[in-house]
């Protein structure tokens, strides 16, 4: 079984389900197909249980998935960015679309 260590310390199960509603969320109307978002899920989820540990934070689970739609579909990763990296104003937005920019 493996637990997801969330920000606030809470421990859960880790959910594939949740990962691919999160996924789906970000990719919605972006020309990411059902077949990405399942291909992704089925990474992540099998690099995860490839690790040494049975627990992972979130945050790490949030980098793979950033990772994964960067490269993509840039809308898709600027709507998962801005939940997690919890963009406060428009100018973290405006940050973040210039980091994308300039790679």
């Amino acid at each position: 079984m493996l637990i997801v260590i969330k920000r606030d310390g809470k421990r859960e199960r880790f959910d594939r389900e949740k990962l691919r509603g999160g996924l789906l969320k970000s990719c919605e109307k972006t020309t990411v197909s059902l077949d990405n978002i399942n291909d992704i899920v089925d990474t992540i989820e099998r690099k995860l249980r490839n690790e040494d540990t049975l627990e992972v934070e979130s945050q790490k689970i949030g980098q793979i998935v950033a990772t994964h739609l960067k490269k993509i579909d840039k809308i898709a990763y600027i709507r998962f960015a801005s939940v997690f990296k919890r963009f406060v104003d428009v100018e973290d937005f405006e940050k973040e679309v210039q980091r994308l920019i300039k790679n």
